[in-house]
């Protein structure tokens, strides 16, 4: 693998750490939190997710094994999204309505668990049009709190409170305003909707819609960046520039958003690998843990 230049690589770092894309339109979402491993993928090109990072429509994220992501979306809306999952923005925008934000488009969950929540005040301050479609199942949403999960056998979507309309493709949509009432459909081993199957409304009890809401939830102990977060790991230090490059390269492939920086004095260089975004020093030496099992160096908090 032909390495980089130091020149090169700062400048990539700080591309997809601050602006790490164009920054021209506004962002359809913000990333507050982020369980790494997690990429996203927009125009062909993909790097790892991290916070702060802002997201853009027909963006494409994907998460890896034990990872969670929180999303805020332009309106204020929450969406979280669990462990091996891959949603897409499709013809998301939002538009300015007298003094409120109106939210339009689709987010699509090809696979994995999810959750999109809008609290009492974004129900007041903005209002929104959009559908979740869950690989064979669309949810229309106009201000609710919802689960949903799309995996081999079924699609599962599932109402916490408000109300929603969801279709399974070509058949009729069937109307949800129940709270804890879930739409099951089955699926054929294509992937596609099992015709032999109807799909149902059923009604699952509080213990098992916490099991589902984990699936989700940012896990604390588990090395999660968070928007805002002042800690950094520092997964490796290396006075070889070549060297240093290749533990960057290495996290990055991971899907952990890594930096390069030089550190130490003129005649003292070193060149340090770092993830930050951590929000205490107990979440850094979490995923100080985790990067130690990816590169064998050992990680500091600073």
């Amino acid at each position: 693998m032909k390495l980089r230049t130091l020149t090169a690589s700062l400048a990539l770092a700080f591309v997809t750490t601050t602006t790490p894309f164009s920054a021209v339109a506004a962002p359809a979402a913000v990333v507050e939190g982020v369980q790494m491993p997690a990429w996203v993928e927009r125009g062909g090109a993909k790097q790892p997710l991290a916070a702060g990072m802002e997201l853009k429509e027909s963006d494409k994220i994907t998460t890896g094994q034990n990872s969670r992501i929180l999303l805020r979306m332009a309106e204020g809306s929450q969406v979280k999204l669990g462990e091996n999952a891959q949603m897409s923005f499709d013809k998301l925008g939002q538009r300015q309505e007298n003094k409120s934000l109106f939210l339009q488009g689709v987010l699509e969950v090809a696979r994995g668990a999810f959750r999109f929540t809008t609290d009492a005040k974004s129900k007041l301050a903005s209002r929104r049009e959009v559908d979740i479609r869950v690989a064979t199942v669309t949810a229309g949403i106009r201000g609710t709190d919802l689960w949903g999960k799309s995996s081999g056998d079924r699609d599962i979507v599932c109402l916490i409170e408000g109300n929603i309309q969801v279709q399974r493709e070509a058949e009729a949509p069937v109307a949800m305003d129940q709270a804890l009432q879930f739409y099951i459909a089955p699926k054929a081993a294509d992937g596609k909707a099992d015709g032999s199957k109807r799909a149902e409304l059923a009604t699952v009890d509080r213990s098992q819609l916490e099991l589902w809401a984990q699936e989700t939830e940012i896990s604390a102990g588990q090395g999660a960046a968070r928007k805002g977060g002042k800690f950094k790991v520092v997964a490796g230090s290396n006075a070889n520039q070549g060297e240093a490059l290749k533990v960057y390269d290495q996290l990055r492939a991971a899907g952990f958003a890594a930096e390069i920086f030089p550190a130490g004095s003129p005649d003292k260089r070193v060149y340090e690998v770092r993830i930050g975004g951590l929000p205490s020093k107990v979440e850094a030496d979490a995923l100080g843990v985790r990067l130690e099992a990816i590169t064998g160096n050992k990680a500091r908090t600073t």
